[in-house]
């Protein structure tokens, strides 16, 4: 059986407006280029290891705890806070100061040390804003003489004010109904997110927390470090998005191809996905005839706590389930699906999650498009690729148990 299309697997080849998958079969290369957009500039981790800034229309590869890099698709979203990595600017200081030029993520040395003084009180820094709306407030933070990082905001349950503490040293929660995040990003370093319920007028924070009583007096030099600083709709934070004198916008990456015929079997056929996928309500990947009315299509669901995928063939339904715990963002998932004129099969880390046995051949030329979001568009993606696999003939259950195994 042919490996007839494969995008990534430490093989990235990119231009603007492009990401280059291809055809190898016999030693016979042939370029099978996806079409890429996002209108905007948008950072990824290079590789390097450095934070980089992309122009508009370039796709990101990226490297951050993978070497082989992966294919990063997110969706569009705005940054609110104001000079974002700009702590001695639009924020207001109580009982701190910030000391700027200290060594960050990634190499960076645009971090901020944030200092107690010597007064009795909250020591803190916070912007205040006027927004409505269900948000993640993240930020990256580190441990200096202190370890501990509070914050006091609206939670998502009842939009009440309630405090949580973050322990840089043993990398743990204490939450009030925030639904906190936190991602070890290395070198001591963790981006920490909480879900938040702004209703008009509030604030953002960060505490430096000495103690458990944060009101006692610090000794004018010590503390932590903070950089990057964002508020964004949503339930997870996506990559940095820098600001300065006003709100940022980074519009969606979408990314699909219409591929010659012979590469998407009709009869018969499979496709392996290497994902890492974020907290989203539906993140989906498909082949079809660019319609819904025959298509083959994969997603995730956090709401519903489910990976799944169904086909439509001549507008007929079926579908398949299967149970998950998505934890971000590290939710790394391999997957085949195969189908054949027997049935509909679904692999998920090494097993069978799911079949439909029925007729599921394809007339030609009917699946011609692979798509990462629905035929339609109503759904995209979001997370990381790591690695696609087309193949024109259905694989056997062994081949893709081997090939979903973690």
């Amino acid at each position: 059986m042919a490996n007839t299309l494969k995008l990534g697997a430490g093989k990235w080849a990119t231009g603007t407006d492009t990401v280059l998958a291809f055809n190898d079969e016999n030693n016979n290369f042939k370029p099978l280029p996806f079409s890429f957009s996002r209108a905007s500039s948008a950072t990824v981790v290079n590789q390097s290891g450095l934070i980089e800034t992309v122009g508009s229309g370039t796709p990101r590869i990226d490297f951050e705890g993978n070497t082989k890099g992966a294919l990063l698709l997110e969706p569009s979203r705005t940054n609110s806070l104001l000079q974002s990595n700009q702590f001695d600017t639009t924020w207001t200081l109580s009982n701190t100061s910030i000391s700027n030029n200290q060594s960050g993520i990634y190499n960076t040395t645009n971090a901020w040390k944030l200092i107690q003084n010597t007064n009795t009180g909250y020591h803190y820094i916070q912007q205040s804003l006027n927004l409505t709306g269900d948000y993640v407030y993240s930020i990256y933070a580190k441990k200096g003489e202190y370890e501990g990082i509070s914050f006091f905001m609206p939670n998502p349950i009842n939009g009440s004010n309630s405090a949580s503490t973050f322990n840089l040293s043993t990398g743990s929660f204490t939450t009030n109904n925030h639904q906190g995040i936190s991602f070890n990003v290395g070198n001591g370093w963790y981006r920490i997110s909480l879900k938040t319920k702004l209703s008009g007028s509030h604030v953002v924070n960060a505490y430096v927390n000495q103690t458990t009583q944060q009101s006692e007096a610090g000794d004018g030099t010590s503390g932590i470090y903070i950089q990057h600083a964002q508020l964004e709709v949503g339930s997870y934070p996506t990559s940095i998005i820098p600001t300065s004198g006003s709100a940022v916008t980074r519009v969606a990456d979408t990314c699909s191809q219409t591929v010659p015929s012979g590469i998407i079997g009709q009869t018969e056929g499979s496709v392996f996905f290497d994902l890492n996928t974020t907290l989203k309500n539906y993140s989906v990947i498909s082949i079809s005839d660019g319609t819904n009315a025959n298509r083959v299509v994969f997603y995730f669901s956090a709401v519903l706590n489910q990976i799944a995928s169904y086909i439509t063939k001549s507008n007929v339904n079926s579908s398949t389930t299967s149970s998950i715990v998505n934890s971000y963002p590290n939710s790394n998932y391999k997957v085949v699906i195969k189908y054949n004129s027997i049935g509909f099969y679904i692999f998920a880390n090494g097993g069978l999650i799911g079949t439909i046995l029925s007729n599921y051949s394809f007339p030609n030329n009917t699946l011609n498009e692979i798509k990462l979001s629905s035929p339609d568009n109503s759904n995209f993606f979001e997370g990381k690729v790591k690695n696609i696999k087309v193949y024109n003939q259905s694989l056997t259950d062994s081949e893709a148990i081997a090939l979903t195994t973690i």
